[in-house]
């Protein structure tokens, strides 16, 4: 199979002063069923750097938590960062849907979540997700409006649907169905590094 990875020059010198991105979320980012390079705030960490971005991607991933099991995280994650974050990544919401859990719950966890980090002055790049239509028509527009609304209460930069390259190319999902192989997280990865390079705020 084909390697898809992000455009980038491969002699890109890494310089300037070092950008550190919180990655926080669910298997997604935690690379569940992957090597332990594989995973998306690794091969995101590999883009940047080849772009010549010094940076360093925090792996905050959880295998199985909902939101509210990352707001119940969330303080101690962030009592534990180094002094200089420049941006996080909020990675939640799949496995709401896989337990059913009401849309109007999960809203008010990443609305609390944004409120978290927003407080300790980090920007914010939402992953949306989007539900698949087995739930109902209603409960799948409900749950899909989550993540445009937060990230425009909240300022936030929203990836629209976080896994659209798996949704596409069903050959890049694992064999659960659920979960990217490593090509699906380079898939990823390559598709939302230009968004995520653009809410990185400007060195001072």
């Amino acid at each position: 199979m084909q390697q898809i990875v992000a455009d980038a020059p491969q002699d890109a010198v890494v310089e300037g002063p070092e950008r550190v991105i919180l990655a926080f979320g669910d298997s997604l980012f935690a690379g569940y069923d992957l090597e332990t390079d594989e995973g998306y705030p690794e091969e995101l960490e590999r883009v940047l750097r080849a772009r010549g971005i010094n940076a360093r991607v925090m792996d905050a991933g959880v295998s199985g938590d909902t939101t509210a099991a990352g707001l119940q995280r969330l303080d101690f994650v962030l009592d534990n960062l180094p002094d200089e974050v420049d941006l996080a990544l909020v990675e939640l919401g799949g496995n709401d849907l896989l337990r059913g859990i009401a849309p109007e719950q999960t809203k008010a966890n990443l609305s609390q979540i944004l409120q978290k980090v927003q407080a300790r002055g980090l920007p914010v790049v939402l992953m949306g997700m989007r539900a698949p239509p087995n739930g109902g028509p209603q409960f799948q527009q409900q749950f899909d409006a989550i993540y445009p609304a937060l990230a425009d209460e909240y300022g936030a930069t929203l990836v629209p649907f976080f896994m659209r390259e798996l949704a596409e190319n069903p050959s890049l999902l694992l064999e659960d169905h659920i979960h990217p192989t490593a090509d699906g997280v380079k898939a990823m990865v390559a598709a939302q590094v230009d968004t995520i390079v653009g809410a990185l705020p400007e060195e001072d």
